[in-house]
């Protein structure tokens, strides 16, 4: 038995920050700690996402469309579809992925340079 505690936070301002709680032969689960103002830029997975707001209140951008994703509030995406999010106030996000994925692709998005436009 292995009790996952999702609500453990530690924020720092305008900071992302992911742990992996979970990493079994299902599959990974990562909690992100979107930070109120922070940004996860545009990004694609290799294989199908689930994201889901435990607490807090983010945006999430997908083909175009922006929308607000509350407490509790989930979704899902097919591979390879282009997207970013970010937190509108310091908010918890469960994001659940294949066991074929990699964490250190998302260490990748993480540390790009933003682009000077």
């Amino acid at each position: 038995m292995k009790l996952t505690q999702w609500n453990k936070a530690n924020f720092s301002p305008k900071e992302v920050k992911i742990n992996v709680l979970i990493d079994d032969e299902r599959g990974k689960e990562i909690q992100i700690l979107l930070a109120k103002d922070s940004i996860m830029r545009e990004h694609k997975a290799p294989f199908d996402i689930h994201i889901q707001v435990l607490s807090g209140k983010i945006w999430f951008e997908v083909q175009n469309q922006r929308i607000e994703l509350n407490t509790l509030d989930m979704i899902s995406l097919k591979a390879d579809i282009s997207h970013s999010l970010g937190g509108l106030e310091d908010s918890i996000v469960r994001l659940s992925l294949s066991k074929s994925d990699n964490i250190q692709r998302i260490n990748i998005i993480l540390k790009k340079p933003k682009v000077q436009i």
